[in-house]
C-alpha cells in the first residue's frame, strides 16, 4: 500500500526525533524547546504553524487538503515528568530529574511523522487535519482546557489520540466505547484540635487520634455508599501530624485522590468525603477545612468511532491483535476534547521485554518499543482515512 510505503520510511526519522526529545525532556507547563522543536519541522512540512496556543507551549499545525471533506484532529502530548532517568541507553535523558517516563517523547514523534506522510499527500486529503501538540498533560488542570478555550476544536468534526502502552505488547492495540479512563480528583483535609503534653490529653484535643478516625471512616464510602457495579476509588496517600513521641499534635493532615468513572459517582464521593471529615473531627473536638480539587473528568470514548477503532486497527495489526480495553484507573486530560466532540483514545502495545521494555509508566527505568510508534502512525493515519472517506 502507498501509504504503508511512505510510513515505513519514516520510521527511522520518528525513532530520531524520539530519541533528541528523551535526551532532551521539559516538564509540564515548561515545554519551550520541545514546542520550538515541533514548530520548526511543521514548518518545514509546509504546514501552516500556531504557537504559544492556550497561553502556555501549545502547538497547532493545520493542512488543509486538495479536497473538500471534514476537519480531523490529531493529538499528542509533550511534557515529561520530575524523574531521574536511570536508564543506561545512549539516549537517556540528559537533564537531571527529568524524564520522559510515560511516552510523551514518544506521542509527538508519532504525530510528527503523520503529520509529514499527511503533507506528502495534501492533494488526497480531503478536508483538514489539525495536528495538536498539547503540553502539560500529568499536571492538573492539564494543558488541554487552555487550547480548547484558544479555539483549537472550531469546526472540528472528529477527534483521535493514542497512547504508546507498555502494560501491552508491541503489536497490539486496544481501546472500547464508553467510559475508559477514570476521572482524578484530590482532596486536601487539614484537622486542627488543640496541641500539648503527651502525658496529659485530657486537657488537649488529639488531631492525629481524630485524623485516624477520619481515614477509618473514608474506607466506608465505597464499600458502604457507592454503587458496587459503579468503578470506584478512595486512597489515602499521606496522612501527617505531630514531631515528637510525648507531644499530642495541634494539627493533622490527610491527602488522597478518587478515581471514578461517572459525573454521579463523582459528586457523590465528595459530598460523603466532605461530610465524613467535618462530622467525624467535630466528634473528637476537632475542626476539618476540606480542600477537594476536581481534575480531569472521565475520558469517555464515542460509540461510533470506537466502532471505527475495531473496523480499521486489524488492518493495521492483523486479525487477532485488536481487543477491547478493560477500564483503567489513571487519568488524561484527552477527557475534554472528547466533551466537546466525538472521537475516540486508543492504546496501542509498546511492551517488549527482550527489549527490556517492561517497566511501567512513570518508572525510572522506563522505555518503550519504538517500533510501537510506526504502528501508531498508521492506525492514526488509518482512522483519519476512513472517517474523510479516502477510497
Amino acid at each position: 500500500m502507498k501509504e504503508e510505503a511512505i510510513l515505513d520510511a519514516l520510521q527511522p526519522q520518528m525513532v530520531e526525533w524520539r530519541r533528541f526529545l528523551h535526551r532532551n525532556p521539559e516538564l509540564s507547563y515548561h515545554e519551550r524547546k520541545t514546542s520550538q522543536f515541533v514548530a520548526g519541522k511543521l514548518r518545514e512540512l509546509g504546514l501552516a504553524v500556531s504557537t504559544e496556543v492556550g497561553g502556555g507551549y501549545g502547538v497547532v499545525g493545520v493542512l488543509k487538503g486538495g479536497k473538500p471533506g471534514k476537519t480531523v484532529a490529531l493529538r499528542a502530548d509533550m511534557d515529561a515528568l520530575p524523574i531521574q532517568d536511570e536508564k543506561t541507553c545512549e539516549y537517556a535523558s540528559g537533564v537531571a530529574g527529568v524524564m520522559h517516563a510515560c511516552g510523551h517523547d514518544g506521542h509527538t514523534s508519532t504525530l510528527l511523522g503523520v503529520a509529514a506522510y499527511f503533507s506528502r499527500r495534501q492533494a488526497d486529503v480531503e478536508g483538514e487535519i489539525r495536528f495538536i501538540f498539547q503540553p502539560a498533560e500529568e499536571v492538573c488542570p492539564g494543558g488541554a482546557r487552555g487550547m480548547i478555550d484558544a479555539g483549537v476544536l472550531d469546526g472540528v468534526d472528529v477527534i483521535y489520540g493514542v497512547h504508546l502502552w507498555t502494560p501491552f505488547a508491541a503489536g497490539t492495540a486496544a481501546s472500547a466505547p464508553g467510559p475508559l479512563m477514570a476521572a482524578a480528583d484530590e482532596f486536601f483535609i487539614d484537622i486542627t484540635g488543640k496541641g500539648g503534653h503527651g502525658g496529659m490529653p485530657h486537657v488537649t484535643v488529639d488531631s492525629v487520634v481524630a485524623g485516624a478516625a477520619v481515614v477509618m471512616q473514608l474506607q466506608s464510602i465505597v464499600s458502604r455508599t457507592v454503587d458496587p457495579l459503579k468503578p470506584a476509588v478512595v486512597t489515602i496517600g499521606t496522612i501527617q501530624g505531630g514531631s515528637a513521641q510525648n507531644v499530642i499534635a495541634e494539627s493533622c493532615r490527610i491527602t488522597g485522590t478518587v478515581r471514578t468513572f461517572d459525573e454521579e459517582t463523582r459528586l457523590l464521593i465528595r459530598k460523603r468525603i466532605e461530610d465524613i471529615a467535618r462530622l467525624t473531627a467535630e466528634t473528637y473536638g476537632a475542626k476539618a477545612n476540606i480542600e477537594y480539587l476536581m481534575g480531569y473528568p472521565p475520558l469517555v470514548n464515542d460509540e461510533e468511532e470506537t466502532g471505527r477503532f475495531f473496523r480499521v486497527a486489524p488492518g493495521v495489526f492483523g486479525e487477532g491483535q485488536v481487543s477491547e480495553c478493560a477500564k483503567i484507573m489513571p487519568a488524561e486530560d484527552f477527557s475534554y476534547y472528547l466533551e466537546r466532540v466525538p472521537g475516540c483514545f486508543m492504546f496501542v502495545g509498546a511492551g517488549n521485554e527482550s527489549l527490556q521494555a517492561v517497566y511501567p509508566h512513570h518508572h525510572p527505568r522506563f522505555d518503550f518499543d519504538e517500533s510501537a510508534m510506526l504502528a501508531a502512525a498508521k492506525l492514526l493515519v488509518s482512522m483519519t482515512q476512513s472517517y474523510q472517506g479516502w477510497e
